[in-house]
């Protein structure tokens, strides 16, 4: 009992009609109906089996996306002469309280897209899309001979917290022009193609992938494969005067590609301080964009490739169910046959079922239809079985009948 219970329970999965059914006159229209519903299913796990291929084959490679970060540069003073008039306190020029001096910031924030919902919870720091920074304050190097120069290198860990901006102070009461040079972190990592590659791909930057890929549509759209061996690329007057040769093999092409790729330019911005007027109400604004991970599609993707349990288990109840209608429909049209067959001609169809059981009881049997036996012909060839108890009786019937007949004959 514990192993029937434990035994999983057989489920049926055929929906298909019998082709009897689909042929009847009777049914041709519902049949029709029923089995475009059948192709269009079919089709249609076909469809979301290859998408889902499509969507693991696309998070396996990280979709990207181009974003805009908006940078914020701005200042403000303390201790500058239009501040302290009439304040009578002389600045400390030992400790540097009260001497006249300035801050400058920036800031950066990453621009939501429109019509996507805003995910605040992990909204990334400005300091996360910068690889390092550079700033360079144009002073007088008499008055201030160190720290006109600040560099944030960014580094893992602890010593490189995650931060909204950066902020640089300063002493000084003259005006100041500051060089901000930011070299962003591109996901995927950026490259700047050389005028010569870029003059015939058209592209001034893009990923060291997105180059290969742009030089192997220029090599399909001028036929530059050999027409015999397709590994190999032949090389027309532009791609010749860049490799240098006539021929080369596919695997090179990433090798060739690295020697036109440098360093990105940097972004380079301008602002200038002056600590004798009032800094600006607002501050200047830059918008640069950035490659980075789409992080959105990716979870998006990824609740297309999980379904959702309820919905999983309710398919596969209505499953289940059809293919449980579609073997009562079956069952139902062998009733209905029997039937009408038994109502047209009860004798004959009473006949033809008896011959049709005996058939069937011969073929279990394993025994044919010659002189009449219905027994199992290696049976009768056994001495064995005519030891059997009803040999006996047979015999006795047998005998009975032959003597009764005889008596009837003799009367």
């Amino acid at each position: 009992m514990d192993g029937y219970k434990s035994a999983k329970r057989r489920k049926l999965t055929d929906k298909a009609i019998p082709n009897v059914i689909l042929q009847n006159p009777e049914f041709a229209e519902d049949s029709k109906m029923y089995q475009s519903l059948l192709d269009m299913e079919r089709k249609l796990d076909w469809t979301m089996t290859r998408k889902r291929v499509e969507i693991q084959d696309a998070m396996s490679r990280n979709p990207t996306t181009t974003r805009t970060v908006r940078l914020f540069l701005s200042h403000t003073v303390t201790g500058q002469s239009w501040q302290t008039e009439g304040a009578g306190e002389a600045p400390n020029f030992e400790t540097g309280e009260g001497a006249a001096g300035w801050e400058f910031r920036i800031e950066g924030r990453l621009l939501e897209v429109s019509n996507q919902r805003k995910d605040k919870v992990n909204q990334r720091k400005f300091s996360t899309f910068i690889k390092r920074m550079i700033i360079e304050m144009d002073r007088d190097v008499n008055l201030y001979p160190e720290n006109n120069i600040v560099e944030w290198p960014r580094a893992t860990g602890m010593q490189n917290p995650a931060l909204d901006g950066f902020t640089v102070k300063r002493t000084g009461d003259t005006p100041t022009n500051i060089r901000v040079v930011i070299y962003l972190d591109h996901y995927p990592e950026q490259y700047g193609v050389s005028d010569e590659l870029s003059s015939v791909l058209g592209i001034k930057e893009d990923s060291r992938i997105g180059v290969i890929q742009a030089l192997w549509n220029y090599i399909k759209i001028q036929g530059l494969q050999d027409k015999v061996d397709k590994r190999m690329i032949r090389a027309d007057d532009k791609l010749r005067m860049l490799f240098g040769v006539d021929a080369m093999p596919f695997q090179k092409l990433p090798e060739v590609v690295n020697r036109f790729l440098t360093p990105p330019q940097p972004v380079i911005l301008h602002y200038t301080i002056d600590p004798s007027v009032l800094p600006p109400e607002r501050p200047q604004a830059y918008d640069v964009e950035i490659k980075m991970e789409d992080s959105a599609l990716k979870g998006r993707m990824a609740v297309m490739l999980n379904t959702n349990k309820d919905t999983a288990a309710n398919l596969q109840k209505m499953d289940e169910e059809i293919a449980l209608l579609a073997q009562s429909l079956h069952n139902s049209h062998l009733k209905r046959t029997f039937l009408q067959s038994f109502a047209k001609d009860p004798a004959h169809f009473i006949q033809v079922w008896l011959e049709s059981q005996s058939r069937d009881l011969e073929t279990i049997l394993g025994s044919g239809g010659t002189e009449g036996l219905t027994l199992r012909q290696e049976e009768l060839r056994r001495s064995e079985f005519f030891k059997l108890p009803w040999v006996e009786e047979a015999v006795a019937v047998q005998e009975g009948l032959r003597l009764a007949s005889k008596g009837m004959h003799t009367g």
